[in-house]
C-alpha cells in the first residue's frame, strides 16, 4: 500500500512534466543549465535563456524553450559581443551577462482582451498563392496564433505553460513571455546580411553592434542580391503582389494578382524595401521556419523581429550582403518576393 502510494505521488509530481507543462515558476527561477539543453525539448532554463537574448536585442527568433540553432546562433553572437569563449555549452559569464542586464520575471500574468478574440480570424491558411488571392485579409487562424505571436513565442509553448486555459476566452489570466512591447534602438548606420549564417546584423556609425536577428535567404536559384543595397522605405501590413515574371511553379495564374495584407500575407506584417526591384527585408507567416528555409531571394525575418528593425531603421540605410553560397539542398523553398513597398 505504502509503495502504491510512492508511484502514485510520483505520477502526480511529473505528470505536468510528462504532458509536456512548464511550471512558470521553474522559468522564473531557472538556473543555468551545466550541460547543453536538448535541442528538441521544452526547458524552462531554455525559455528564460531565449527571453533573456530577446531583451538584450539579440534575437532567438521565435521563443519555443528548445536549444535549436536560432537560440544557438543568438548565444554565440551575443558571446562574442562581450568578448566571451562560447560552444554549445552556456558559460557562467554568458549566463551572469544575460541576467544582470535584465529585469522584471522571466514570464508573467497577462489578461486576454478583446482585441485578442476578435479576429476575424481565417478558417485554415491556404498553402497556395492562387487560393489567398479571393481572401479579404491574411488574418491569424485563431486567437492562440495571435497571443503566440504577441509575444514572441511558439504556439507549442505558450500552451505548456498555460495547461487547460482558453485562449478565446476574454479576461483569461495566461502566462505569456515577458517581453517589451516596442523596441527603440539608436540609429542604425548599417546592416549586414550573413548568407552563409543565414543571420543579420545592425550596427551604429561607430561600427558597434545594436541587434542581431536569424534571417532566412535566397538560394542558388534564386538567390539573395549581392554588393550593397539600400534601404528604401517601410510599411506596415503590406500587400503582396504576384508578378508571372515570378514563374513560380506552384502558381496556376499568368496574369498578376494581390494578396491582401495580414501576419500571414507571403510577406508577413512588414515591409522594409531595398534599391533592387522586387527584393526587400520582410516577416513571415511561418515564424519557426526562419533561418531554417530559404527565401526566393528576399531577406526574411519574423513578424516581430522585421517590425522592429523597419521602425528604427532610416531610408538612405546601406544594406551589405555578404556573400556565400547557400546550401539549397537542405533548404525548404519560401513563399515568394514581396512587391516593393510604398515609401
Amino acid at each position: 500500500m505504502r509503495s502504491m502510494l510512492g508511484v502514485v505521488m510520483l505520477l502526480w509530481l511529473i505528470g505536468p512534466a510528462l504532458a509536456g507543462n512548464l511550471d512558470p515558476a521553474a522559468v522564473n527561477e531557472a538556473a543555468r543549465p551545466a550541460k547543453p539543453p536538448a535541442t528538441d525539448k521544452l526547458n524552462p532554463a531554455v525559455v528564460k535563456l531565449q527571453v533573456l537574448l530577446d531583451r538584450a536585442q539579440f534575437s532567438p527568433g521565435e521563443i519555443d524553450g528548445k536549444f535549436g540553432e536560432n537560440a544557438q546562433k543568438a548565444l554565440k553572437t551575443f558571446a562574442a559581443q562581450n568578448g566571451i569563449a562560447s560552444d554549445k555549452a552556456i558559460a557562467p559569464e554568458l549566463w551572469d551577462k544575460l541576467t544582470a542586464a535584465s529585469e522584471g520575471p522571466i514570464v508573467a500574468d497577462y489578461e486576454i482582451a478583446d482585441a485578442d478574440v476578435r479576429g476575424p480570424f481565417l478558417k485554415e491558411l491556404p498553402s497556395k498563392l492562387d487560393d489567398m488571392k479571393s481572401l479579404k485579409a491574411l488574418s491569424y487562424t485563431s486567437p492562440l496564433e495571435g497571443l503566440a505571436e504577441k509575444f514572441h513565442m511558439s504556439a507549442e509553448l505558450l500552451r505548456a505553460l498555460n495547461p487547460g486555459k482558453a485562449f478565446d476566452r476574454v479576461g483569461e489570466t495566461i502566462v505569456v513571455a515577458n517581453i517589451p512591447a516596442r523596441r527603440e534602438l539608436p540609429r542604425m548606420a548599417r546592416l549586414e546580411v550573413d548568407k552563409k549564417s543565414g543571420t543579420m546584423k545592425a550596427f551604429d556609425a561607430s561600427g558597434a553592434l545594436l541587434a542581431f536577428y536569424p534571417a532566412s535567404v535566397g538560394s542558388p536559384d534564386r538567390p539573395t542580391p549581392t554588393g550593397t543595397l539600400k534601404v528604401t522605405g517601410t510599411q506596415e501590413n503590406p500587400t503582396y503582389r504576384y508578378n508571372p515574371d515570378y514563374k513560380f511553379k506552384s502558381v496556376r495564374s499568368k496574369r498578376p494578382f494581390d494578396i491582401r495584407p495580414g501576419p500571414n500575407n507571403p510577406v508577413g506584417a512588414y515591409w522594409i524595401g531595398l534599391s533592387a526591384q522586387g527584393y526587400g527585408i520582410h516577416g513571415t507567416a511561418e515564424p519557426d521556419k526562419v533561418s531554417k528555409s530559404a527565401s526566393h531571394g528576399c531577406v526574411r525575418l519574423t513578424n516581430w523581429d522585421a517590425r522592429a528593425l523597419g521602425e528604427n531603421v532610416r531610408r538612405g540605410t546601406p544594406v551589405v550582403f555578404l556573400d556565400a553560397p547557400t546550401e539549397s539542398s537542405s533548404k525548404q523553398q519560401d513563399r515568394p518576393a514581396a512587391k516593393r513597398a510604398a515609401n
